[in-house]
């Protein structure tokens, strides 16, 4: 650090961690990166035991092109770090009453699969899919790109654009409502419904705005990192620390120290139970908004608002070492439940998971045989849950197990 750099410090090494700290080095800044585990990448890291490799995190890799940023911004080439392709098939879905449908990346393609499967017109499909376009390139540079707590952003000609087509984006409909009037085969609407899991909503609550989502694997495409999603994790830390960015690891953050509204640095404690403080000019936390309120910033009043928005759905997460292969079964899976509506009350209004639920099978070892010995699979097996609210998660846990092993 010179005398007259700035320096930031960064509360995480999760994905947006990493991210901000890239950009803050890019900016100048002398960074350190607090990370309480012994590994960075947060929820993207990785599972390693017998011969079976797991990620641990997000399984589905979309929108490469943010990843790929960060490097170009660095002068870097990308592939110098890791290196990803595309998926000609996006996912397999499994019905209750035995239909199997391949879900193609090739939005023609799929519009035929599910003309002959379910008797839904292509028109229909490729239709919907233009309108999961439109309402992307009405959305992206105001919501995804920009950030709407900066007043000059309401004034782009981006957002004047979104206003003027406001009409479009359905917001005044439920997601359902949306898929419904679009399509004739309950099945077909319960396949678009399911985008609204991407971002923990219930979609006979969001808005048909969220429709953009499908455009995300159908139009930019759904993509697979050599080695794994780890990899990600693993190309921006060795980036970080080509740009000088300092990891310390096992080092929890106790709290982010301030006099009024001006941030002085971060107390935190190291594996070894020794406390510390260290000085900064900028303070980022990776943490839940939440989190950051009540425990990073406990003399802080939390604006009320957002610490009180109703939560996402979260998930369970079994990671299975399977002795044997499974030829019809693909990188992606989803198993449907039977009453998708009366899955979702359950979460949102019961706030337990429905005997029945909708199961998702994620087996890298499809694309990255070294992620199982030879002859076996590595089952990654997500059912959506409700967001913690005191529930008896050993009970909870134990009836999901029943409940997947039996289906």
């Amino acid at each position: 650090m010179t005398k007259n750099q700035s320096s930031a410090i960064v509360i995480g090494a999760g994905i947006a961690g990493l991210a901000a700290s890239i950009r803050l080095a890019l900016k100048g800044f002398s960074v350190l990166v607090l990370e309480a585990n012994a590994y960075p990448g947060g929820k993207l890291s990785e599972i390693e035991e017998k011969g079976y490799r797991f990620d641990a995190g997000p399984s589905l890799f979309t929108m490469p092109q943010y990843v790929d940023e960060l490097f170009a911004l660095a002068g870097k080439n990308p592939r110098d770090y890791f290196h990803y392709h595309r998926l000609p098939l996006l996912c397999k879905y499994f019905y209750e009453d035995g239909l199997v449908l391949e879900a193609h990346a090739e939005p023609e393609k799929f519009a035929r699969e599910v003309e002959e499967k379910m008797g839904e017109p292509a028109e229909n499909i490729l239709r919907f899919l233009t309108k999961s376009a439109e309402k992307y390139q009405l959305t992206n540079e105001v919501f995804l790109e920009n950030s709407l707590h900066r007043l000059q952003n309401y004034f782009s000609k981006a957002t004047g654009w979104g206003l003027i087509n406001f009409h479009k984006l359905d917001a005044f409909e439920t997601m359902h409502a949306v898929n419904q009037r679009s399509f004739r085969d309950p099945r077909l609407v319960q396949f678009f419904n399911r985008y609204a899991t991407y971002n923990g909503s219930n979609p006979y609550q969001t808005p048909g705005t969220m429709n953009i989502i499908p455009h995300l694997e159908f139009g930019i495409g759904a993509y697979f990192p050599k080695g794994g999603m780890y990899q990600i994790t693993q190309s921006l830390v060795r980036l970080a620390q080509d740009l000088g960015v300092v990891f310390q690891l096992g080092c929890r953050a106790e709290e982010i120290i301030h006099q009024g509204p001006k941030v002085e640095g971060v107390r935190y404690r190291q594996s070894d139970g020794q406390e510390n403080i260290l000085r900064a000019d900028c303070v980022v936390s990776n943490m839940d908004i939440v989190g950051t309120y009540r425990h990073l910033l406990p003399r802080l009043k939390a604006p009320r608002r957002l610490v009180s928005q109703p939560k996402s759905s979260s998930a369970i997460i079994f990671y299975w070492g399977v002795r044997q292969s499974f030829p019809a079964l693909a990188l992606h899976n989803i198993f449907f439940s039977q009453d998708y509506q009366a899955e979702f009350a359950s979460m949102f209004e019961s706030q337990w998971i429905h005997p029945d639920p909708t199961v998702y099978l994620n087996i890298s070892a499809k694309e990255a045989p070294e992620d199982a010995p030879p002859g076996c699979e590595n089952w990654f097996v997500m059912v959506n849950a409700p967001n913690n609210a005191g529930q008896d998660w050993d009970k909870l846990i134990a009836q999901v197990r029943r409940s997947v092993l039996k289906n």
